[in-house]
């Protein structure tokens, strides 16, 4: 049975036991990529490269170098060798750990979820022979790690997952803090200095503070990169029970409210709905993909089915 700080907070320790649990899973390709690197993703482009493609017969132009001798002598006609090239490819992994994901009424925290969803893309990634990279942000900074293809940058990445997530006790300055809009929104700027063409991008939030700009940074992120969107959510923040009081800590103290107020339902369906068609409309405009993960889900298990062919998360 997990502890109550297991369900709270998770440390380096536990990031990097996820190694165990990506092993079943793998990142797949998003689109061909553009960049001339040299890696381990495959492209369309033919060349002299490490990956055997097929044999077709010569034609002018091919390099001789490249002719197969055997089935040249048994098809007696000349024959030549294609390859695939293959490539490297940036994956940028957005984790969103501000105030707003110190929070669950199911399972475990939602800043434990993101920092597991990213953990588990990040070894996926780097045994595809991808860099990886991440910008990991809360309410108080932003740490940017740029993509690379070492074990080092992603324990690096996975220090600053758990170093940035909050802690059970750990006060906040809420003068100072700044809104989550405003950390998501920041995040996605970096990102587009930071980000490569052709390179693969995850935003791992719960998005309750998008604003007018998001969708608009979202955009100009899809432009050049394929971009995913993975949704940390708590049941709660989507249907409230029918009958009870229940408390939820806010700023100043625990705020009380009663669920089986028909009044209090209304007003809180009305919100959840303006914000998920808000939250549709600019993951729609701006060409991201989505998907939903709760709090009461292992990510190993949800992740499974979003790695599917082609890279799209459905």
């Amino acid at each position: 049975m997990a502890t109550i700080d297991a369900l709270t907070h998770i440390g380096l320790p536990d990031l990097i036991r996820l190694q165990a649990d990506a092993r079943a899973l793998k990142l797949p390709s998003a689109r061909p990529v553009r960049t001339r690197q040299a890696g381990l993703q495959r492209s369309p482009q033919r060349g002299r490269g490490m990956a055997f493609a097929e044999v077709r017969q010569y034609q002018p132009g091919d390099d001789i170098r490249s002719i197969d001798w055997r089935v040249t002598a048994r098809r007696q006609a000349p024959h030549t060798k294609l390859y695939e090239e293959e490539r490297e490819r940036p994956v940028l992994l957005l984790c969103d750990l501000g105030q707003t994901l110190f929070f669950a009424s199911a399972g475990a925290y939602k800043q434990v979820r993101a920092a597991q969803v990213a953990g588990l893309l990040a070894w996926l990634a780097l045994w595809a022979g991808d860099q990886v990279g991440g910008i990991v942000f809360n309410d108080r900074e932003l740490s940017v790690l740029r993509p690379a293809r070492r074990k080092k940058s992603v324990l690096r990445l996975l220090d600053t997952l758990a170093d940035q997530q909050r802690q059970p006790g750990q006060n906040t300055d809420q003068a100072t803090a700044p809104s989550p809009a405003h950390g998501l929104d920041q995040a996605l700027a970096e990102a587009r200095r930071v980000a490569h063409t052709g390179g693969r991008i995850f935003v791992i939030s719960d998005f309750l503070g998008i604003s007018e700009d998001t969708g608009t940074l979202l955009g100009a992120l899809v432009r050049h990169n394929s971009v995913s969107a993975l949704r940390i959510v708590d049941p709660l923040e989507l249907t409230l029970p029918d009958h009870g009081r229940f408390a939820v800590a806010g700023p100043e103290g625990p705020v009380w409210f009663d669920a089986g107020n028909a009044r209090f339902q209304a007003a809180w369906r009305e919100k959840v709905d303006a914000h998920e068609a808000r939250l549709e409309h600019c993951f729609r405009t701006s060409g991201v993909a989505s998907a939903r993960l709760f709090t009461g889900d292992d990510p190993a298990v949800a992740l499974k089915p979003l790695l599917g062919p082609g890279g799209r998360i459905g």
